[in-house]
């Protein structure tokens, strides 16, 4: 596996595979090619489906624009057999003519392949790459998840850890502090702030219930508006991960360390995934964005409350278990109907998880590694209507019911 940083990206949204990764392909194409003066950019499968409303013209545009004029051709019924998000970059000659075209695939979590060069993100430093073998080494040496992480990765993880917190925090602070109306046609009206403002009326569980929702909400409507996000795992299931953590530090008043180790264990079950799976909604439908996200956030919640190693690993099982065949039909391709509900939902799941195997004694039949191997099936089996292009499910149910137009 590779660095836990290509976990967490901090960046802009909507989407981590629309927008992070076709901007940071498109600039790619422009640093090898810097007399180019026209672009034609032509986009396939689930990128061309969703990507008007996953603002990735607007993405390519802010790279291409300032140096040249920039065309875009969108092709949403052909599918390039390495990836559902594929684009292709050429110059354009003054005649139309086209040169140097490279192909580019969007992998998820603003992960980039490319036909033309190797992109390394980082090299591979994770010689476990299943749960099974990181709970092994947990239990043989006495140590924990975060542990791990600390004797793979250069010392420099837990700053940018750090900086992956701040990001987090602030980006609950700031959604929680809006009103108004989200952009896009389905006009839908931010509720963070109402959600936290009706939770304070609440005791005990009604409130503990609330303030997740509103803090889940807080990221979630930040991603739709294009703000400032952490991937965890993706642009699409950002708030999960920030929602739990942050209503935890408020209520026990963790430690910013503990709250950063706990990171460090969910970027490992993200990696996990990534690894063995997918995190792209395009290849595996929502099981593999928000589905992963309350598996890791069970995981960090588990371990800051006191949590084994099989206890965590019990937890961030029934996160993702519980998501599995979960199809990913945005409304209008934005990140908005049903992702951001999807996001609090899923925060209060992974508490429900964590609380779960807090009162067994970690064991049980279905492992971690069993459920990524099923998620992936599964994801290969889902037809591709559900999986990020926008033609099925509720995407297709509210067109059809005239409920957008």
């Amino acid at each position: 596996m590779k660095s836990i940083k290509e976990i967490y990206k901090i960046g802009k949204g909507p989407s981590s595979s629309h927008t992070m990764g076709p901007h940071r392909a498109a600039r790619i194409y422009l640093a090898h090619h810097p007399g180019a003066t026209a672009f034609k950019v032509t986009l396939f499968g689930s990128l061309a489906a969703t990507g008007k409303g996953h603002l990735t013209d607007v993405a390519i545009g802010e790279a291409l624009s300032p140096v040249g004029k920039v065309s875009i051709e969108w092709q949403p019924k052909t599918f390039l057999p390495e990836h559902p998000n594929a684009m292709k970059i050429a110059v354009q000659g003054d005649s139309g003519d086209l040169q140097d075209e490279w192909t580019f695939y969007s992998i998820g979590g603003g992960a980039i392949k490319c036909d033309r060069l190797e992109i390394n993100d980082s090299p591979e430093i994770y010689p476990l790459n299943t749960m099974t073998e990181l709970l092994n080494w947990c239990n043989a040496n006495g140590r924990a998840y975060w542990e791990y992480v600390d004797s793979i990765e250069d010392p420099e993880i837990w700053d940018y850890l750090a900086e992956v917190w701040r990001a987090m925090q602030a980006s609950v602070e700031r959604g929680i502090d809006q009103e108004g109306a989200l952009p896009g046609p389905l006009h839908m009206r931010r509720k963070a702030a109402n959600y936290f403002i009706r939770a304070e009326g609440y005791k005990d569980v009604l409130r503990t219930r609330g303030l997740i929702f509103s803090y889940a909400l807080a990221v979630s409507e930040e991603n739709a508006c294009g703000g400032t996000i952490v991937t965890a795992p993706t642009c699409g299931s950002c708030g999960v991960l920030p929602g739990v953590l942050y209503h935890l530090k408020k209520v026990y008043e963790y430690s910013d360390k503990r709250i950063i180790r706990s990171l460090a264990t969910a970027a490992l079950v993200g990696n996990v995934v990534k690894h063995n799976a997918s995190i792209s909604g395009a290849e595996v439908g929502c099981q593999g964005e928000v589905g992963v996200a309350c598996a890791m956030t069970a995981a960090a919640a588990n371990q800051l409350m006191g949590g084994s190693p099989s206890q965590i690993e019990y937890a961030a099982e029934m996160g993702l278990e519980h998501h599995l065949g979960m199809t990913c039909d945005p409304v209008c391709g934005l990140v908005q109907i049903p992702c951001i509900e999807r996001n609090a939902y899923a925060a209060a799941r992974a508490l429900d998880a964590n609380i779960y195997a807090l009162y067994t004694d970690g064991l049980h039949r279905v492992s971690f590694d069993h459920v990524v191997r099923v998620m992936k099936q599964t994801g290969k089996d889902l037809p591709s209507l559900y999986k990020e292009t926008g033609e099925g499910g509720l995407a297709k149910e509210l067109e059809a019911s005239n409920i957008i137009k």
